[in-house]
């Protein structure tokens, strides 16, 4: 969704389809396939499909002012020449109009993909799984005229979110033991936290391998506001109950305290970097800000 939330950008399978607040189309950019097929002109026409259900899948995100999209697509685009085909590529768009403004091959063999804007309207991340193979991370610039993407030395790391002031970035490892906050200009690490220094969930059994006990990050979290983090634990601590969530220094890359809610609060934390953060309700019918 565009930042004034006037414009929808859907990145299905085929197509990437902008959809206005009146439900109309805009524009619309169709690519090859990710699942591998020839094309389709109607939904109805692979519905049923389990390739077309659970294919592989690409993304999009605004520009931080709104004024350009960025796709991660399967190339060829619908009015390339046959021989064209590059694989995977990641597009500089116009939200106006649908023009493509920039397109640089990404080398990657994704399963999905996700956007992580930056408060330069030139400046995007993209991180890219690839299930059990890596998740490869890109950083773009965009000047308005070239796009230069950079690969922070092809490190496999999930990219998690920017700080408010757009100098440093906070990612994952793609096996989730190590957190790091990484300097936008040169991608390099400044500080890490390893997940051995989180304590087991306080109802782990005893009898537990230390294996099983030892909690690992989540592929969710971000910048509180510069100086913090919040971060999760859930997806390994969901076999021994409720997933906890932490607050970690993000200069010194030390943990603060595991953060304790007025009621149990389900899922994954979500940073807004304006000092608070929010989480949703496990049967997703209501939204919580929460603020330090």
């Amino acid at each position: 969704m565009s930042p004034a939330a006037d414009l929808v950008v859907f990145a299905g399978p085929h197509v990437l389809r902008a959809v206005d607040q009146s439900g109309s189309p805009r524009w619309e950019l169709r690519h090859r396939c990710w699942a591998g097929c020839a094309g389709h002109t109607d939904f109805a026409e692979y519905a049923d499909d389990r390739d077309h259900r659970y294919a592989n899948r690409g993304s999009a995100g605004f520009s931080s002012d709104g004024k350009t999209v960025w796709a991660h697509v399967h190339g060829p685009l619908e009015h390339d020449t046959p021989d064209h085909d590059r694989g995977e590529e990641w597009l500089v768009i116009d939200a106006t109009d649908g023009t493509v403004l920039a397109r640089t091959q990404t080398r990657t063999a994704a399963a999905g993909s996700v956007h992580v804007p930056h408060p330069d309207p030139g400046q995007m991340g993209l991180t890219i799984g690839e299930g059990q193979d890596g998740s490869p991370l890109r950083w773009g610039n965009w000047d308005g005229h070239a796009l230069i993407v950079h690969s922070f030395g092809d490190e496999d790391r999930v990219l998690l979110g920017v700080s408010p002031s757009g100098d440093r970035l906070l990612t994952v490892t793609h096996d989730q033991d190590l957190l790091a906050v990484h300097l936008v200009a040169d991608g390099s690490v400044v500080a890490e936290l390893n997940a051995d220094v989180l304590p087991p969930h306080p109802a782990f059994e005893e009898e537990t391998t230390d294996d099983e006990a030892q909690a690992f990050f989540d592929y969710e979290g971000g910048f509180v506001d510069e100086n913090t983090l919040v971060v999760g634990t859930v997806e390994s601590d969901e076999e021994f109950g409720t997933g906890r969530h932490w607050l970690v220094d993000a200069v010194r890359m030390q943990l603060i305290d595991q953060i304790t809610y007025p009621f149990e609060v389900p899922g994954l934390p979500k940073a807004l970097g304006d000092g608070t953060w929010y989480t949703v309700s496990n049967l997703d019918h209501a939204l919580h800000i929460w603020a330090l």
